[in-house]
């Protein structure tokens, strides 16, 4: 498998001199498996430069795999330019909602009304198909296999594992570890500490050892007591989480979009300095990142 990323910060896109090394376009991950099939990992800004690229490959058939549909995650989708062009074949998969009560199908609808935007998802010429994920059970594309994982966010976040002929990725998207809300000292803490762990435990078996875990790391451990309940991670709980998987490698992303690119290349080594063994080997995400599998 081939690995490259289009977006990596989080939130807010943060383009200008200050992030020109790591890149400011919201979160999009291009995976193409051994026979070249298409996967795309959520629809941030990142997925326009990742549509300009598929034009001199027409014609496209891609699968685009959404986590969760904060604005960050899918701001990108209207402008991935094979929607307009007859020919093309685009599937979109992602979550059941629990709050508007519809399947991924209202990703698209939500988007191009015509309040909103100028073309109206009747308007798109190439062929859509929409594709309600169930938890834990996996999708065929090509040669690979896609398993969507629940985790913690404030909405419905799915992560997704790919496997495809003996090597494997995993992406949090967005995720929180879960934390016990009670004091050590109330009653209450050891009942939940045991959900909290429980939760945990099943997480990372069903994440599994990874040849590449991709991780949400918004927040430094200092910036973290002010960001709880929030759906995101930090470097020190990625770092765990990739030990307790067996990862070979973590890549971190979703940069915080007020982060410089020094500011950013700081907390990285900070938090490295902190794990001096952490098992496996740990990069930080930036744009047109290629790693092969």
């Amino acid at each position: 498998m081939k690995v490259k990323m289009w977006g990596v910060r989080g939130s807010i896109p943060a383009p200008g001199p200050r992030t020109v090394r790591y890149g400011g376009n919201t979160t999009c991950i291009e995976v193409r498996s051994d026979d070249d099939s298409l996967v795309i990992l959520d629809a941030g800004t990142g997925i326009f430069p990742l549509a300009q690229s598929l034009l001199a490959r027409l014609p496209v058939q891609a699968n685009i795999f959404i986590t969760h549909t904060h604005w960050d995650h899918i701001q990108g989708l209207p402008f991935f330019v094979p929607l307009y062009i007859p020919g093309n074949q685009v599937c979109i998969h992602g979550a059941f909602d629990l709050v508007s009560m519809q399947g991924i199908e209202q990703v698209m609808n939500v988007q191009l009304q015509y309040s909103y935007f100028p073309i109206r998802e009747a308007e798109l010429k190439a062929g859509i198909e929409y594709v309600t994920l169930t938890i834990g059970e996996s999708v065929n594309i090509g040669d690979a296999r896609v398993t969507p994982v629940l985790l913690n966010h404030p909405v419905t976040d799915l992560g997704y594992r790919i496997e495809c002929n003996g090597k494997s990725l995993f992406f949090t998207g967005d995720h929180e570890p879960w934390l016990n809300i009670y004091a050590p000292e109330d009653d209450e803490y050891a009942e939940y500490q045991a959900m909290v762990e429980q939760r945990q435990a099943e997480l990372d078996a069903a994440i599994g050892p990874v040849d590449l875990l991709i991780v949400d790391t918004a927040y430094t451990q200092a910036e973290y007591p002010q960001k709880i309940g929030w759906g995101h991670g930090t470097y020190d709980t990625a770092i765990a989480m990739a030990r307790r998987i067996g990862a070979k490698r973590l890549l971190c992303t979703h940069h915080e979009p007020t982060r410089s690119d020094d500011d950013l290349e700081k907390v990285f080594a900070e938090a490295l300095a902190r794990h001096p063994d952490p098992g496996c080997e740990i990069l930080l995400a930036s744009e047109g990142l290629e790693i092969v599998l």
